[in-house]
């Protein structure tokens, strides 16, 4: 309870700063009065910046907030040094911001479990400890995950069941994944300040082994028509719905046309936000009517030593009511020779890279992203 409080009051005295027109040097005098709240304080640049923008993410006044993030993979080539480190290394310097929202979303790439059946036709198949993987998670904040995705089912039935089980064991909703495809297209809620958030998830990746039928456990595949009318009955019962999907092509900016019909068709269907990976690099925002399509977000956390993969952003969407009014983009640094499978947030100077870059790639799909201070910021017009 202490820390609860001093917490609150800590957020109190920002605000007030903020209020009575300091500059950014007082609050950097209140960041390090909070050093000693962190486990392991980040840069004091990135800390600055964190509160400047949570402050100013205050004065909006938005109901609540949603973190969202791309892959998540806690395996692989990183298995040694979690098992050094700790599972918990891979989100101390990202964590956060997850923790500065309502909600935090993700995409698990791959298995919690300790034993299953692989695909040998499968290249590459992932797995992670289930409790392990679970509990550091959790102290990442995530309350909700995405299953729909080529490698869910990578050590088979078995393999899905237990990442269920060890995501149920902290608590962590799971979507996109089911005994049947009835299971796997229903959407899960969140409930926050008297609002609730849906969230659907669906794959448009192979093997085609994976997807769920009336008969067979697997995860949901992104019919278009499916993806319609699971968004329009989710709004009947939710303020916002959230659609992941995970489609497109690894490692290119380039998209496929279903990609645009199926975001769209979503948002037309009712959906605020289109959540988009596989891509494991950024891919292009777009604005479409009242919602927002995020075609690719990147890596967040993945074991893998992929040169290709440099930079990616975590969003975080603001709403008020129904409405999304407000979408902030932190750049991270996810190349994993450098970071060695800990993502950290870029500092200013770096950060302006990647929100330029994302603003090149979004301003090809008509959406204007202004540079905030290190961060992309996509303001909605009301009716837009």
């Amino acid at each position: 309870m202490e820390k609860i409080q001093r917490a609150l009051i800590m957020k109190l005295i920002r605000i007030c700063l903020i209020c009575m027109g300091v500059t950014a040097i007082a609050l950097t005098a209140v960041t390090v009065s909070c050093a000693l709240l962190q486990p392991k304080p980040l840069a004091t640049s990135v800390q600055d910046r964190i509160l400047l923008h949570e402050a100013k993410d205050t004065i909006l006044a938005a109901d609540y907030s949603v973190s969202m993030v791309g892959d998540i993979m806690l395996g692989g080539t990183a298995k040694e040094i979690y098992q050094k480190n700790g599972y918990r290394y891979a989100f101390d310097q990202t964590r956060h911001l997850l923790h500065k929202s309502s909600i935090a979303f993700g995409n698990l790439e791959g298995p919690l479990a300790v034993w299953g059946l692989t695909d040998p036709k499968k290249t590459y198949s992932f797995r992670s400890h289930p409790k392990k993987s679970a509990d550091a998670l959790a102290f990442a904040g995530f309350d909700v995950l995405a299953l729909a995705n080529n490698h869910a089912l990578d050590y088979g039935v078995a393999g899905m069941l237990q990442t269920m089980d060890a995501l149920d064991k902290q608590k962590i909703k799971h979507v996109g994944g089911g005994l049947d495809l009835n299971e796997a297209r229903q959407a899960k809620y969140v409930n926050v300040d008297g609002k609730k958030v849906a969230f659907l998830s669906y794959s448009l990746t192979f093997p085609e082994e994976f997807w769920a039928t009336e008969t067979h456990p697997g995860v949901a595949f992104g019919h278009k028509e499916h993806v319609i009318e699971d968004v329009q009955n989710a709004k009947r019962y939710a303020d916002a719905v959230l659609v992941s999907i995970h489609w497109g092509r690894e490692s290119t900016t380039k998209l496929r046309p279903y990609q645009e019909n199926i975001g769209r068709a979503a948002i037309d269907a009712g959906a605020s936000i289109v959540i988009g990976h596989h891509p494991h690099i950024l891919q292009a925002v777009e604005q479409y009517k009242h919602g927002v399509i995020l075609y690719s977000l990147g890596n967040f956390a993945f074991g893998s030593y992929s040169k290709r993969v440099h930079s990616s952003v975590v969003a975080q969407a603001h709403f008020k009511g129904s409405d999304l009014v407000k979408l902030r983009f932190w750049p991270i640094f996810v190349r994993n020779n450098d970071v060695l499978f800990q993502s950290k947030i870029f500092d200013e100077e770096q950060a302006n890279e990647v929100v330029s870059h994302l603003q090149t790639l979004s301003a090809e799909r008509g959406t204007q992203l202004i540079n905030d201070a290190g961060t992309a910021l996509l303001i909605l017009e009301k009716n837009s």
